[in-house]
């Protein structure tokens, strides 16, 4: 399985978002599984490459030219592609993916997160979409986005498009245990 890994490079925040991104590059090395991530050697980017390199695991980084430039880039990683921004960028990285896990992070990974839940919403991506709640992090996000359910800004049908999980473990048994999303999206991506 090639799994697209949405995290952060902060080295500031909490020592248990890298600890269980570390964890996580592990268990998807043990198991096979290609990383495809951002590319970056800081924080929980980091974390997850030197984790999944760490099992002899196969990690794919999708880097910015200017953030090469700034030397950002993981040095060891399997393969490291350079592109030239950011939309290609996520582009890259959600393209002939399995599955998406999102770890917590800043407006970079949320963005990437919206962009492929919206994209789910569409009929253009039919892959889980998994959110580790490390620290609780994702449960407000969660919250708002059943409230926009019950707002009617989404059909219910559409809070099957992302599972949360609380544990780095319950990751792949989640991955593994959702079907691939509907093949008539369209029919109820517009609010009825």
């Amino acid at each position: 399985m090639r799994i697209c890994v949405y995290c952060a490079s902060s080295q500031h925040a909490h020592a248990e978002y890298r600890a269980s991104a570390y964890r996580l590059g592990e268990l998807l090395a043990e198991a096979g599984c290609t990383v495809v991530y951002g590319g970056g050697s800081a924080g929980s980017m980091g974390a997850v490459a030197d984790g999944a390199l760490a099992r002899g695991g196969e990690v794919i980084g999708i880097l910015p030219r200017f953030m090469a430039d700034l030397e950002w880039g993981h040095p060891g990683l399997t393969r490291l592609e350079l592109v030239e921004d950011m939309r290609e960028r996520k582009h890259k990285l959600l393209a002939g993916s399995d599955a998406v896990i999102a770890l917590p992070g800043g407006c970079g990974t949320l963005e990437e997160l919206f962009e492929a839940i919206t994209l789910k919403r569409l009929g253009l991506y039919f892959n889980p979409i998994v959110l580790l709640n490390t620290r609780g992090f994702y449960a407000p996000l969660d919250a708002f986005l059943r409230t926009a359910i019950d707002e009617r800004f989404m059909n219910p049908e559409h809070a099957g498009m992302w599972q949360l999980v609380e544990h780095v473990e319950d990751v792949l048994p989640t991955i593994r245990a959702t079907p691939r999303w509907h093949d008539n999206a369209r029919e109820f991506a517009v609010v009825r």
